[in-house]
């Protein structure tokens, strides 16, 4: 029996909620965008943020004041892996990459992972986290 391939489409609404000047609706973003802005989403959320879902984000935002070393590097990698295994049913992690920058004085994260449903190569996602006040 072959496998079946599911094609899906995911959408969702773009957080600037610019206008689309044809249709007057919420500009959506699509498949991989939408994807990605929800995975940097769930990294950048507070664990305890969201009302009624207080499971739900990462404690990376506290790590990010701690000494930027190999250890806070680790920490934050096992809380990215854990947030999107945990709260992104859309994706299959392939690898989560965190290296400190000495210099700078932040983490710089590089996510690759593929999108389940739709026939799209493996994706990569990359941003540096800073402690901000």
């Amino acid at each position: 029996m072959p496998i079946e391939r599911v094609n899906k489409a995911f959408k969702d609404v773009s957080l600037s909620f610019k206008v689309n000047p044809l249709t007057r609706d919420v500009i959506a973003l699509k498949n991989e965008t939408a994807i990605a802005r929800s995975i940097r989403n769930l990294v950048l959320t507070n664990r305890g943020e969201r009302f009624f879902n207080p499971d739900l984000g990462s404690r990376v935002g506290s790590i990010l004041f701690d000494v930027v070393d190999d250890i806070s590097a680790a920490t934050a990698k096992e809380e990215i892996e854990f947030v999107i295994e945990s709260f992104e049913p859309r994706v299959e992690l392939i690898s989560v990459r965190v290296k400190p920058d000495f210099d700078s004085n932040e983490l710089n994260v590089a996510i690759r992972y593929t999108i389940v449903g739709i026939d799209a190569q493996p994706q990569q996602l990359s941003f540096a986290l800073q402690p901000t006040r």
